[in-house]
């Protein structure tokens, strides 16, 4: 099955598109991957998610505009895919949407709300889609993130020690494999999220980012600042856990700023990459972490990624590219593997990764402009997954014409 899958993370910059092949074999999931591209959202669709994402008021009309306009954004990204990455033909795709609220209250997830109507997507690829995906597994009790857990462990399964994979977006997230033990997963803590924040604030906006942490670099850490921000309970909170921009914003750090001596900008940003290193290293050697694979925006960031090896003396430090899974891509991967789950008739959760009382089948569907029809049922979930190459894949890919996308 081809199936494009589509993300925009808590940095909420760009939609992530990856293109995959993907077919059962036993126990093992083999995906062959097609390629990704990066699509940013248009200027006013990102100003007005900025404006409207946590701690920020909004009214209905602006909510609705929103699951619009971030509709019609994935439904290009995804025709571009189509084309591009698919030579037209494809499955199926698989949508997370925009995060713009995680209700967690004392460490219970209550809602989850991603923006991005799929109606959208289904209409302009004319294919069927899967949307949605972490609603199911908060109703199952669960935390409903971080869903890339069920990916990160077919990935991880039969690599020595115990290894972790480390998606650093905005925020950090891991999934443990130890041992004679369930796979684990949770977020950790802030990656780019403050440091994001605290760029766009001490630039007045000029700046998004620290390109390649040379700002952090050049600043020093300030024990003071940073003692205050790891004075947060969430990092004493046990995992299964989950967090999000809803609590780690801007108005967040400056409370921090408040309580102690002002720091240079640059010491600023040292400090935030030292609390991402710090966070992750405390979660890391909590479960023995003996190897770490790296995914996401942050992997981009030389220096967080040096303060998170001098944090993690021993353990060796790799990039998801070196198993298979582009780090631009991973994520939307990870959910084209979990829609194609879906469709197949198979949990994509861990309920020891979300907390939740049982794996569920995940997301919703709508139609594309065929009649719907879903593959036989598989009779039991992957093991494992192996990221082939073209020749590798003996079972030939099964994909439906779709008109072009608009």
């Amino acid at each position: 099955m081809r199936v494009i899958g589509l993300m925009s993370g808590t940095s909420y910059d760009a939609i992530e598109a990856a293109a995959a092949d993907l077919t059962l074999d036993g126990d093992t999931l083999l995906l062959r991957p097609l390629g990704h591209l990066s699509v940013p959202y248009p200027d006013d669709l990102r100003a007005l998610i900025a404006a409207t994402l946590p701690p920020a008021a909004t009214t209905v009309r602006t909510v609705c505009a929103l699951d619009t306009g971030i509709g019609q954004a994935f439904a290009d990204a995804a025709g571009r895919a189509l084309r591009e990455l698919c030579d037209g033909t494809a499955d199926l795709v698989v949508s997370h949407g925009q995060t713009m609220y995680h209700w967690v209250e004392d460490g219970t997830v209550r809602g989850t709300l991603q923006l991005g109507q799929p109606a959208w997507i289904a209409e302009s690829t004319g294919l069927p889609v899967v949307s949605d995906l972490r609603s199911r597994d908060v109703a199952a009790g669960g935390q409903g993130a971080p869903l890339v857990g069920m990916t990160d462990t077919l990935l991880l399964r039969g690599l020595p020690g115990t290894p972790a994979a480390l998606n650093l977006g905005g925020i950090a997230n891991v999934t443990v494999l130890a041992p004679d033990t369930e796979p684990l997963a949770f977020d950790t803590g802030p990656a780019n999220a403050l440091l994001d924040a605290a760029v766009r604030h001490f630039t007045d906006g000029a700046a998004a980012y620290d390109e390649d942490g040379r700002r952090a670099a050049a600043g020093r850490t300030s024990p003071e600042l940073l003692q205050v921000l790891l004075d947060d309970p969430y990092y004493r909170r046990p995992a299964p856990k989950s967090t999000g921009k809803e609590h780690f914003h801007l108005p967040y750090l400056q409370r921090a700023l408040e309580t102690v001596p002002t720091p240079d900008t640059d010491d600023v940003l040292a400090t935030l990459t030292r609390l991402t290193a710090v966070t992750v290293a405390d979660a890391c050697r909590a479960h023995g972490v003996t190897e770490l694979v790296v995914s996401g925006g942050g992997a981009r960031n030389p220096e967080l990624l040096r303060v998170i090896a001098e944090e993690l003396p021993g353990v060796t430090l790799r990039a998801s590219d070196e198993l298979g899974l582009p780090s631009d891509a991973k994520e939307a991967l990870a959910f084209a593997v979990l829609g194609f789950l879906t469709v197949h008739g198979l949990p994509g959760t861990l309920p020891s990764g979300t907390g939740a009382r049982r794996a569920t089948l995940l997301g919703t569907l709508t139609p594309g402009l065929a009649p719907l029809r879903l593959p036989e049922p598989a009779s039991r979930p992957p093991h494992r997954m192996r990221v082939t190459a073209e020749a590798d894949l003996s079972t030939p890919t099964t994909a439906v014409s779709a008109p072009s996308a608009r």
